[in-house]
């Protein structure tokens, strides 16, 4: 892999923010920038396997980004979590969120949310060699 680039550093020197120190976000904050991250994450993978119609990138997409997948990458990766990674998920998972799953179960909805608080807090941290290590190997447990 090529040089680790923190992109959230950046954004934060280049947009003079400080930021808060990582304890202080609320797991649904780390959920929210997780969500947008997971998302650019695998829009990138499925982009990059051929250029295709929109229609048909979406397609492929929603494949990985909905909370049945979701809950399933995070199975797969929880004994490959450090008690610090462990702790984000299970706080995101746990956190009383004021939206609710779409078609989806509760259950899938909030490990989803977990593995969202989970990516928002790599990239936060500027670990990003290391989110896309696990969501490589989750990502492969979906059947496409």
């Amino acid at each position: 892999m090529s040089e680790n680039i923190d992109l959230a550093a950046a954004v934060r020197e280049e947009f003079k923010v400080d930021g808060e120190p990582m304890n202080r976000y609320s797991p649904l904050a780390l959920a929210f920038m997780g969500d947008s991250v997971y998302e650019v994450i695998i829009r990138s993978v499925v982009v990059q396997m051929g250029n295709r119609p929109a229609g048909a990138l979406n397609k492929m997409k929603v494949k990985y980004v909905n909370a049945a997948a979701q809950a399933k990458i995070i199975e797969a990766l929880e004994d490959d979590l450090t008690d610090e990674e462990q702790d984000v998920y299970r706080r995101g998972r746990n956190a009383n969120s004021a939206t609710s799953a779409k078609n989806q179960s509760v259950a899938d909805y909030r490990k989803a949310t977990g593995l969202e608080a989970l990516c928002g807090y790599l990239y936060l941290k500027g670990e990003m060699d290391r989110l896309l290590m696990l969501l490589k190997k989750g990502v492969e447990t979906i059947e496409v």
